[in-house]
């Protein structure tokens, strides 16, 4: 099917006045439904485009894909536009649904997620381009000398440059505050001049603490800001309120939360490198193993900013070429299934979701192929704890984030042992698998 006829079928299956709102994420077409039963979900699988179905409370989630996605839900759009115009936007649905899941913990990873989620198409273009210039000095270190190839590390560089101020801009408007005031003390704490300055305690350090102390600190800020709205006469509140939120939570950031900021992310940073390398391989293969659980709890938003403040301190993150094991062992038992299945469907599914499944988007894989049969699920964690062990065992770094699979490759400090790592979890994966069998589901 086309989008346009993808999206015709679904909302035809689910019905136009059945939809209360439409939205997206990078690989799910997210609807909210007044009603929903089995024949329906039944029928939306059925659909040729559709790689699988999760329910997370009242939001039904169509899986299609990175890109068609997109496409398929502005399709979606236009048609439930021309029936209540209200419907296309989402913004209602959005409003109903963050005071329905409004919990503490997934309040605190809505706010992570929203800082550091929209940095994630930078830090693959630059991750990328380290990764491919690295490769090519390596081959050829006379290159590292070449105008061009200076130019390629400058713009490899470019995110991590002005990384603070991004999470600072970020985290500002995710608490409410004004963005640039947030990347101003971003800013602050960051600028080169700091180092000149010397208090009773020694000279400052600028960018301590990383995107922690970054993150503090334009909490801060939000939060003065708005308590100065308040209680600022509003003729004054234009020039008042950015000055005093600027100097209250700037002087906070420079005396007590990059300090604070630093404990934590040195803290951090050498909890991180210290269990994986007296650990080694053991250590690697519980993360890699339990890593896909945690992706279905929700709770793997939390690792993002470890894995930036990680490239921050080391230039590399240790932890995601462990992690980004268990995708790969979704693949090794996806292709089990493949081999092993009867049900020619669910060997259309596994063939149109194995090469997105390959390139590191492992959701088509999870929820319409190995999630379901229960089994396949396990014997994917074990196939990504013995990925996972080859790459903690050899320490391998990726100098980017937000990628996996095989385009991780490139942004690695050690393509060889990582395109191992990743054989191994697909063959382990593939052997747990086919061992652990499932029941075959019968053809509909």
């Amino acid at each position: 099917m086309t989008n346009t006829e993808l999206a015709a079928a679904i909302v035809q299956t689910v019905e136009a006045a059945n939809i209360l709102g439409a939205t997206n994420c990078m690989t799910r077409l997210r609807l909210h439904l007044a009603r929903r039963d089995q024949s329906m979900l039944d029928k939306l699988k059925a659909l040729d485009g559709v790689l699988g179905l999760n329910i997370d409370g009242d939001e039904l989630q169509i899986i299609l894909g990175p890109g068609r996605a997109t496409n398929v839900t502005n399709e979606v759009k236009a048609l439930l536009s021309k029936t209540s115009p209200a419907i296309g936007d989402g913004k209602a649905l959005r409003a109903e649904l963050k005071e329905k899941n409004a919990t503490p913990l997934k309040l605190f990873f809505k706010k992570i997620a929203g800082i550091f989620i929209p940095l994630i198409p930078g830090f693959i273009a630059c991750g990328l381009i380290t990764g491919c210039v690295g490769l090519a000095i390596k081959i050829e270190p006379t290159l590292v000398d070449e105008p061009l190839i200076k130019l390629l590390m400058v713009a490899g560089n470019t995110v991590f440059w002005g990384m603070n101020l991004f999470v600072g801009y970020n985290a500002a408007k995710v608490f409410d505050g004004t963005p640039i005031l947030g990347g101003i003390l971003a800013a602050l704490i960051t600028h080169p001049a700091l180092s000149d300055v010397v208090l009773s305690s020694g000279a400052l350090v600028p960018g301590r603490g990383g995107v922690i102390s970054v993150v503090f600190v334009a909490g801060l800020g939000a939060y003065v800001e708005n308590k100065l709205h308040a209680v600022v006469p509003e003729m004054f509140d234009l020039f008042v309120t950015p000055l005093l939120t600027f100097l209250t939570a700037g002087s906070a950031a420079i005396f007590l939360l990059q300090p604070l900021g630093g404990v934590i992310s040195e803290t951090i940073g050498i909890a991180a490198t210290s269990a994986i390398q007296s650990g080694g391989a053991a250590v690697g293969f519980v993360l890699a193993g339990l890593w896909l659980p945690m992706v279905m709890l929700g709770v793997h938003q939390a690792m993002t900013p470890i894995h930036v403040d990680l490239i921050g301190q080391y230039g590399v993150t240790i932890l995601l070429p462990i992690l980004a094991m268990a995708g790969a062992g979704q693949v090794g038992a996806s292709i089990a299934v493949y081999f092993k299945t009867k049900n020619k469907f669910l060997k259309k599914t596994i063939a149109s979701a194995l090469p997105v499944g390959m390139m590191g988007v492992g959701e088509p894989l999870i929820y319409g192929v190995t999630f379901p049969l229960g089994r396949p699920f396990i014997g994917a964690c074990i196939g990504g704890a013995f990925g996972g062990a080859v790459q903690a065992a050899s320490m391998v770094g990726a100098a980017t984030l937000g990628i996996s699979g095989l385009p991780l490759a490139a942004a690695t400090d050690n393509i060889a042992i990582y395109f191992f790592g990743l054989l191994t979890a697909y063959v382990m994966g593939f052997i747990a698998t086919w061992l652990l069998g499932f029941d075959d589901p019968i053809e509909q």
